[in-house]
């Protein structure tokens, strides 16, 4: 047995990267005892210490997006002689040196390394034998598609692989890699399309364990795919997207969609984003695609900018809420939901300060605003302000996916609430059920966070990874011995809360999502 090193990311928004570290036990596998044979040729693997799960990680799944297809769809994997050992996470997409920040402190923080442009590798955790054809999942990691990554130790597959599932996590380009838009981009495309090459590096993956997970013991026509943070709102666009028909079965979504405009985010169509990409080429004085694709991708990253997905005609042909108000989404069953405290308020006002900008900003609507966000006591503003920032970033997005496709009726989908509010040391505890916090619960890995642990939470993660499990398996949460989960419906808006008690109840602060849904689709 030998120790490895393990790097991790953890999603947050604003481009910073999370990480945690750990050491792991594994052995490698020998080439004559469990090699597998996929699309490039032939793959060892690492048994966990009990030898029941193997991971296969940094298992490439496309060409390296280098050189000439800096900006191009992903390409066919590049085949390799003899036996890859995938011992080990593969790079990390480019991005931004991490910077703590809130209750993301250095622990959570990636190092600088390995971080490359030669970033799409994938991993897969099975327990499955030879000719199993067992449920599939595919996590997508959030970031503000600016950071991100696959070795987050909260990410580890191993805990869902005992209970059942093949747990795949794939790699997707970032920042200006992932989403740069320009006319020459355009010109160059088959389809016509740039900017959303990240999004087809997800896709990418799902057409990968379309062909190559049934070698793993994995059934390729029952696929789940399930993000957070960034990752929730790149499954949102993929449930939208006519790419992908066929490739998964149901969805899950942790805090984050495109349903409403997102403030963090800039909103843009193909042409907005091809003279965003005009203005960086000028500023980058590359007077063509090619003479950009030859600037080192560390002195790209220097130049000012926001990427994110964009209306590009390809991947997106049409706006996300517009696909689902027209129904034409791709029809799977959903879970979707947000965490209590998922603000990124840096610092808050008093409560005489609170009112007096909401009357500032809001004018003759502030007494409105003021009903479902109030500031009379200082504690009573605090709450405000992070439930505003909630909403506006996740909730009130998630809600109006949540109340579409209830009224759409063609698939179910089952919303949440995650209210626990993580033990922490006293500098934390304010943070509460933070962005994030669900991750390590639904992946049934607690061991992976240096927190307190009371009794209530590991029966927490258990009865959440159930519920996963169940819903990955048969497009249901529900099953033997656990409470009841009903899918939602706007009569009843009934949803589970996940706590150290957990049970469905009415959805909590509906009234005041509405509310934010209205706003921002009258543009106030």
């Amino acid at each position: 047995m030998k120790k490895r090193f393990i790097m991790v990311i953890c999603p947050v928004l604003a481009g910073i990267t999370l990480l945690f570290y750990s050491f792991k036990s594994a052995e490698i596998i020998s080439k004559n005892d469990d090699t597998i044979h996929i699309e490039g040729g032939s793959i060892s693997g690492i048994k966990s210490t009990d030898g029941d799960v193997t991971a296969f990680k940094g298992i490439p799944f496309a060409a390296p997006p280098v050189g000439d297809l800096r900006w191009k769809a992903p390409q066919t994997v590049i085949p390799w002689q003899g036996v890859k050992q995938c011992d080990a996470f593969g790079p990390s997409p480019m991005q931004g040196k991490p910077v703590p920040f809130m209750v993301y402190t250095p622990e959570f923080l990636i190092p600088e390394t390995p971080i490359s442009e030669d970033c799409l590798y994938l991993n897969v955790w099975t327990k499955a034998h030879r000719g199993e054809k067992r449920p599939v999942f595919l996590w997508i990691y959030g970031g503000g598609f600016s950071s991100g990554g696959t070795g987050v130790p909260i990410y580890d597959g191993e805990a869902m692989a005992k209970k059942g599932v093949i747990f795949v996590s794939a790699n997707y380009r970032v920042g200006i890699f992932g989403f740069l838009a320009h006319p020459d981009l355009t010109k160059e495309s088959p389809n016509h399309a740039s900017g959303n090459y990240g999004l087809m590096d997800q896709v990418a993956a799902l057409k990968w364990i379309k062909k190559n997970i049934a070698a793993f013991g994995g059934d390729p026509d029952n696929v789940t795919i399930d993000g957070q943070s960034a990752g929730s709102m790149s499954v949102n666009a993929l449930v939208a997207s006519p790419v992908v028909h066929g490739l998964f079965n149901r969805a899950i979504a942790e805090s984050g969609s495109f349903m409403i405009a997102n403030p963090t985010l800039p909103s843009n169509n193909l042409e907005g984003a091809e003279k965003e990409g005009l203005k960086l080429a000028a500023l980058a004085h590359a007077q063509s695609i090619a003479a950009l694709r030859k600037i080192p991708a560390e002195d790209l990253m220097k130049i000012p900018g926001r990427f994110s997905p964009i209306v590009d005609g390809y991947v997106l042909p049409k706006p996300v809420s517009q696909i689902f108000a027209e129904g034409k989404q791709n029809n799977v069953p959903i879970i979707t939901g947000w965490n209590a405290d998922e603000s990124f308020v840096m610092g808050f006002k008093n409560k005489d300060d609170y009112v007096a900008e909401i009357r500032k900003q809001y004018g003759a609507d502030a007494d409105n605003f003021l009903k479902f966000f109030p500031g009379n006591t200082d504690a009573e503003a605090t709450r405000s302000q992070v439930k505003i920032s909630r909403d506006q970033i996740f909730a009130a997005s998630g809600y109006k996916w949540i109340s579409l496709q209830s009224a759409q009726g063609k698939a179910p989908i089952y919303a949440y609430n995650f209210n626990r509010k993580l033990p922490a040391t006293p500098d934390f505890v304010k943070y509460g059920a933070f962005h994030t916090g669900e991750v390590a619960y639904v992946m049934d890995d607690l061991k992976f966070l240096n927190r307190p642990w009371e009794p209530a939470d590991q029966p927490l993660a258990t009865l959440m990874s159930a519920y996963w499990v169940n819903f990955i398996t048969t497009g249901n949460p529900n099953g033997q011995g656990l409470p009841d989960w009903p899918k939602y419906d706007n009569a009843m808006q009934q949803a589970m809360i996940f706590d150290a008690t957990s049970g469905k109840q009415t959805l909590p602060d509906k009234d005041e999502l509405k509310f934010m849904v209205d706003r921002v689709e009258g543009g106030k």
